[in-house]
């Protein structure tokens, strides 16, 4: 029987094992099918923290149903009576900006009126669809594709926060292709944003889909009865009997034909060999493995960086908070220089992230912005985000609950040049048949891309390893 090792017990690592376990049994195969994960615990940043009846997520809070991949993994797990919709509150979203907070326009009757950006910069929007096409032959930033398309005051007030919101990077140094596929090959397929917005909602008609064209990302939010690591724990608990938390993978190197990998749990060290080995984890994790297997893929996969993102979750007696928390939350541009990157109103959307009466309100801080705050000690963390909440929003009450959480390497960053960078990896793993990667770093970092890449690891993994010359 074929061994098959996946490393990283994070959502694509449990993911990617799911749909092993699911493709093999449909095809009368059989494996054995082992998940090491380095923490004591599965889910990487996939976490939720439960504590005096509040909810606070270490990092994302759920995922859209503007891709069908996520409901479908839910419904095979059969949980779908655990899901929490979000509330229509999260449709109301917030940019800071001059000292005030705006709504986000959702609809074109709604951007007219806006005071987010100036009556230029809105007449600049408004002439996106005799914007110059793209440049050929060019991985454009994010930056450069808004100023030619939208106008600079579209990029610092837009486009900006909602990269800051997903990747907590810089637009400038962001590659379109990479972090929004779909905006890129509108682009190219119709000839512009508007254009393109109208002919995929003609097309919506004619099928029948009667989705309204909006600003916002699309699709609804969910997440589940208590927070995202109820997914996590469904996964992990049916795939027990081969996920061993608490073991570290140090090294992979070749034996006779197989993988050979250096593990380390509780500071022993040992050995197993496997037929086929999937890296879950972050790129530098993967790098660090594979160096003694190959210099040039441990290179190509540290040159995607990550930047450092701090969570400060804090929890509030509704009454003195002063005014509603209605809506999603707000993102600030950087040219506001301010010390928090925005904060999402998370017991506005999942109403079951606070108890009755109580509020929950996360902040983001650090991303490439400011990497030296994200860093700060926790009490730091907290009293930053406390100040920063008093100056925008107006609270001065002391929470009732205060967490920060840290993550050194918190999101991976699609930068200019991501794609050559994938075709270097994907050119050197080929010289390595049966070893895969499959994280967050490479095709896309939201929950229903993991899902998506991991189930298409899988069926690779099923062909190639039991079907090689087909």
């Amino acid at each position: 029987m074929p061994r098959i090792t996946i490393v990283g017990a994070g959502i694509s690592g449990l993911c990617t094992a799911h749909y092993l376990v699911k493709v093999l049994s449909s095809a009368g195969r059989e494996a054995e099918i082992i998940l090491f994960e380095a923490e004591k615990v599965p889910g990487g940043k996939m976490r939720t923290i439960r504590e005096d009846g509040f909810n606070m997520e270490w990092g994302p809070n759920g995922f859209l149903t503007n891709k069908p991949h996520s409901l479908e993994l839910v419904k095979e797990l059969g949980i779908e009576d655990r899901l929490a919709r979000s509330s229509d509150l999260a449709r109301k979203r917030f940019i800071y900006s001059s000292g005030k907070l705006h709504r986000l326009p959702e609809t074109p009757q709604a951007f007219f009126t806006s005071r987010l950006l100036s009556l230029s910069g809105r007449l600049r929007v408004l002439g996106e669809p005799f914007a110059p096409g793209p440049p050929a032959g060019v991985d454009e930033s994010l930056g450069d594709f808004a100023k030619r398309r939208l106008g600079r005051e579209a990029l610092e007030k837009l486009l900006d926060p909602m990269v800051t919101g997903i990747f907590a990077g810089d637009p400038d140094r962001m590659s379109l292709r990479s972090c929004f596929p779909m905006i890129h090959d509108l682009e190219r397929k119709y000839g512009g944003l508007v254009k393109g917005m109208i002919a995929l909602q003609k097309e919506r008609r004619r099928t029948g889909e009667k989705r309204e064209m909006s600003a916002g990302p699309g699709g609804v939010l969910m997440s589940f009865d208590f927070g995202v690591q109820t997914l996590i724990d469904v996964m992990a608990d049916r795939l027990s009997e081969g996920l061993h938390a608490g073991v570290a993978v140090r090294k992979v190197s070749r034996r006779e034909g197989r993988f050979l990998l250096s593990i380390e749990e509780n500071g022993q060290r040992g050995e197993i060999d496997t037929d086929a080995l999937v890296l879950a984890t972050p790129a530098y994790t993967a790098a660090e493995a594979l160096a003694p297997l190959d210099t040039a893929l441990s290179e190509a996969l540290s040159g995607i960086p990550y930047s450092p993102v701090s969570v400060v979750a804090l929890g509030y007696e509704k009454a003195t908070l002063g005014s509603p928390l209605d809506g999603f939350g707000f993102l600030i541009p950087r040219g506001e220089r301010r010390k928090i990157l925005g904060a999402l109103w998370d017991s506005s959307v999942f109403p079951n992230r606070a108890p009755e009466g109580k509020a929950l309100i996360r902040a983001m801080v650090g991303g490439v912005r400011g990497p030296e705050l994200a860093a700060l000690p926790s009490g730091e963390l907290i009293g930053l985000a406390r100040e920063e909440l008093r100056a925008i929003m107006g609270i001065t009450a002391a929470p009732l609950l205060a967490r920060a959480f840290f993550h050194d390497k918190g999101i991976p960053q699609y930068l200019v040049g991501h794609g050559k960078v994938l075709e270097r990896i994907d050119a050197r793993l080929s010289a390595f048949p049966g070893l895969y990667l499959n994280s967050n770093a490479y095709r896309g970092i939201a929950l229903n891309d993991c899902v998506l890449q991991s189930r298409l690891t899988a069926e690779r993994i099923a062909k190639e390893l039991y079907e090689p010359n087909r």
